[in-house]
């Protein structure tokens, strides 16, 4: 059903797993087609189901589009009393077949599985910085407060546009100096980011000094005794 609605909202898939996945037949009674590919094909898609309940998955889809229903109430009237309502049949069926193109294309053109291990990368890539920046808690945000919920958030986005802020300044002066910009080649700058947290320090900096003891044992430690020092960085 996922994909069905998202190519009806959308028009664009996202997948993963390919490997466990299986292809539909477009069709009935023709079993030994596509020989090469009989370890992966599995039962026909049920064109008809789709046809006799179209206008309702359109009405649907545009009214999660609209925003006049949630998608919650749509599932919970199509899982009534445990009976899968036709229009969700029909749905599951489209995102089939639209599963099983979706996966001829990208075996067959190595431009789109390239484009789309980019976006990927640039994704993973952003949500490894997130792990980094938020890492109270697991990463967590353990709490059912609304408030919280989007302060955590907020202070999340602040410190993200300030990494890739002062990362761009520090890029642009290095790339300032031509030396740098002439051994720049095509793959370099292909992979030039400013979202690297390589250099970042997020839990400050200690400085211990060892050749003093601190004043656990001594009576009467002003504030002036030895203490441990710590720097936020």
């Amino acid at each position: 059903m996922g994909l069905g609605r998202v190519r009806l909202n959308s028009g664009f898939m996202q997948h993963t797993g390919t490997h466990r996945q299986k292809l539909y037949r477009p069709v009935t009674g023709d079993s030994d087609a596509y020989a090469s590919l009989q370890p992966v094909l599995t039962r026909p898609i049920n064109w008809t189901l789709i046809e006799q309940q179209y206008d309702q998955m359109v009405r649907y889809a545009t009214a999660l589009r609209l925003g006049t229903a949630a998608a919650a109430d749509i599932l919970r009237r199509f899982t009534r009393a445990n009976l899968q309502h036709p229009t969700y049949q029909a749905l599951v069926e489209l995102g089939k077949a639209l599963r099983t193109a979706f996966l001829c294309r990208y075996l067959n053109d190595i431009r789109l599985r390239r484009e789309i291990h980019e976006g990927l990368n640039v994704v993973e890539n952003w949500n490894a910085a997130n792990d980094f920046i938020l890492y109270g808690r697991g990463g967590e945000i353990a709490t059912n407060r609304i408030e919280d919920q989007e302060a955590t958030v907020l202070s999340l986005h602040l410190l993200q546009n300030c990494l890739v802020y002062i990362n761009t300044l520090m890029i642009q002066r290095v790339l300032g100096e031509p030396i740098w910009v002439e051994r720049m080649g095509a793959a370099e700058r292909r992979g030039l980011t400013p979202l690297s947290w390589g250099h970042v320090n997020p839990y400050g900096a200690f400085r211990l000094d060892m050749t003093t003891r601190l004043p656990l044992d001594m009576p009467g430690a002003g504030a002036d005794s030895p203490q441990l020092t710590f720097l936020s960085t």
